[in-house]
């Protein structure tokens, strides 16, 4: 009786398969599934464009693998959306719901909400865009112990400039340099923005922070006193420097804005402080930094005439390079910190549209 059993065993063992065989075990390995069809969630956009001032779709929907349905029914649906810091370190709330509450955190309240065009849409709608919702976003949807993520980046169109203060170069410690950039109507740059910068032409030589920590700066002309003139162009990486201690310039983004951004008419040149009241008389506020390089960058404007800044410093923007006007390219042309009291010249001012 042993040795029957025996040469049973074997011949089993040993059996040819079925042919179909290998296809059923394939089909029972893919459906076994203990919590029933499995969560999926998906963006049908990985990037979105948009600008400061409009109105975006985040796109994500969410579905059950091998099924059409949005959701087992069994367990409420809850979607979260949350914003990824520029070094991914933490996420930032941005909005949650679940049936029927909604909440939104932070600076997003009364922004944001579901487009829900569907049972199975948790896209989501940003109204009126600020600079700092540049970024990327998480959707992550959660059913029961079931759940899953997709990310969505948000770009806006606009400007990345460096700066430095009155004080010089390399005088911002990391947040000197945030503080720095909101100051002049803008925000610290990405790393992201920067490359794109230096794909589109931008050169500086001076070291600056980034938004992510790091301090980086961007080559199109390599030459000696900028890595070295056998170098290739690219965007230089000093790597991760104490915030509090290190001190660099910055670079900053700034995108359109809704607003009037032009050359005061004025009989005389004047004083910083004659500049500034000048254009309040005017019905305006001296223009800043980033506003001058959106005008530039975004409207094409351009005018020979150097004018005060809110920051104590001159500047000018052309558009059409030519002579005595930045006659090699089209830049915000720099002349510096002039003295406030003695320096005469023309002011650039901004009216905020209501």
């Amino acid at each position: 009786m042993k040795s029957l059993l025996f040469l049973v065993l074997i011949s089993v063992c040993w059996a040819e398969p079925h042919p179909d065989n290998s296809s059923l075990e394939h089909e029972r390995i893919i459906h076994i599934q203990e919590n029933g069809p499995r969560l999926l969630v998906v963006a049908e956009q990985a990037k979105i464009f948009s600008h400061r001032g409009g109105n975006v779709t985040l796109p994500c929907k969410f579905y059950h693998e091998h099924t059409s349905t949005a959701g087992s029914g069994t367990h409420k649906i809850r979607v979260k959306w949350t914003k990824l810091t520029s070094d991914y370190l933490k996420e930032v709330d941005v909005f949650v719901a679940m049936g029927h509450h909604r909440k939104s955190y932070g600076n997003y309240q009364g922004r944001v909400f579901l487009r829900e065009s569907s049972e199975n849409d948790a896209s989501l709608i940003i109204t009126n865009i600020i600079l700092e919702d540049y970024g990327r976003y998480k959707c992550e949807v959660i059913e029961g112990l079931e759940d899953d993520t997709a990310v969505v980046a948000l770009n806006l169109e606009g400007v990345v400039f460096p700066y430095s203060p009155r004080l010089g170069r390399y005088n911002l410690n990391f947040h000197e340099a945030q503080r720095a950039c909101l100051d002049q109507d803008s925000v610290i740059a990405s790393f992201d923005q920067l490359y794109d910068a230096w794909r589109s032409g931008l050169d500086w030589c001076n070291a600056g922070w980034l938004g992510d920590g790091s301090v980086q700066y961007p080559i199109t002309k390599p030459r000696e006193p900028c890595g070295g003139k056998n170098t290739v162009p690219g965007v230089r990486n000093y790597g991760f420097w104490d915030k509090d201690k290190s001190r660099y310039d910055v670079f900053c983004f700034t995108s359109n804005f809704n607003g009037r951004f032009y050359y005061l008419i004025h009989p005389t040149k004047l004083t910083y402080d004659e500049a500034v009241q000048a254009c309040m008389k005017d019905g305006a506020q001296i223009a800043k930094v980033g506003q001058i390089f959106a005008a530039w960058k975004l409207l094409g404007y351009d005018r020979c005439d150097a004018g005060w800044l809110a920051d104590g410093s001159v500047r000018y923007p052309i558009s059409r390079p030519r002579k005595r006007c930045s006659p090699n390219e089209a830049a915000v042309r720099f002349v510096g910190f002039p003295d406030k009291k003695h320096k005469l010249y023309g002011v650039y001012c901004f009216r905020a549209y209501n």
